[in-house]
């Protein structure tokens, strides 16, 4: 099974300072045939302009992922944490059994573009945690995990059974990926590529599912997160 998700389909949330996208059923904007992917529960495609956020409020029983692409977004939570979040950057917060955090555009002039991802966690009530680092280096020209269950070679470990995928690919490159999973999703950051013979534009998504095989090429150049994701 495949199905795309074209970026021009997706919910669309506007106020004086935030301009959201959402790929998957989320406030205002239901959709009974896309209520997620698996455990990936929301992907929306943020921009705040310069002095706005969101205030702080609280979540509880999900892991919540920053995905950076332009500017700079200010974090603080009520674990201590206080951050900047850049391009690059990947931010996992933890909410399990409650935390509450604001997050706002850290520049007065510029604004700030980035996705954030909800998963649902495979334990409840878990002790809430925060973790944040720099994968700008990793992701050059190849598919790199930047978060999974058990961490390894260097991902932010997730309380999920998923694992997201980074990488930045420059004009005319291709890379292949094999996967155990059952269920596949690209989401194309920016630019466009053709993943397993679908061409996908900025903002799409693409849904897979019994498809270990992964193919991406991009002629312009793009910047793509792939999930791994069990039924």
């Amino acid at each position: 099974m495949r199905h795309i998700h074209r970026a021009a389909d997706r919910g669309h949330t506007t106020t004086g300072w935030l301009d959201s996208w959402h790929t998957f059923s989320f406030g205002q904007f239901y959709d009974r045939e896309r209520m997620g992917f698996g455990p990936l529960r929301v992907i929306n495609e943020d921009r705040v302009a310069p002095g706005g956020g969101f205030g702080t409020h609280g979540h509880a029983n999900m892991e919540i992922l920053t995905w950076v692409i332009s500017g700079a977004l200010q974090h603080r939570d009520s674990l201590g944490n206080g951050s900047v979040i850049r391009p690059g950057e990947l931010q996992r917060m933890s909410a399990g059994s409650g935390i509450e955090h604001s997050e706002f555009n850290a520049s007065p002039s510029e604004p700030v573009h980035f996705l954030q991802i909800w998963i649902q966690p495979n334990r409840s009530n878990a002790r809430p945690g925060y973790a944040q680092k720099t994968f700008a280096t990793a992701v050059n020209g190849q598919l790199v995990a930047i978060a999974s269950p058990d961490g390894a070679n260097g991902a932010i470990p997730v309380l999920a059974d998923a694992t997201l995928f980074a990488a930045d690919l420059a004009p005319g490159a291709a890379v292949a990926h094999t996967s155990t999973s059952p269920r596949l999703w690209v989401q194309v950051v920016s630019g466009a590529l053709v993943a397993n013979g679908e061409a996908l534009a900025s903002g799409d998504g693409l849904a897979l599912r019994g498809e270990q095989a992964l193919s991406l090429q991009t002629d312009a150049g793009a910047q793509v997160l792939v999930f791994e994701l069990p039924d």
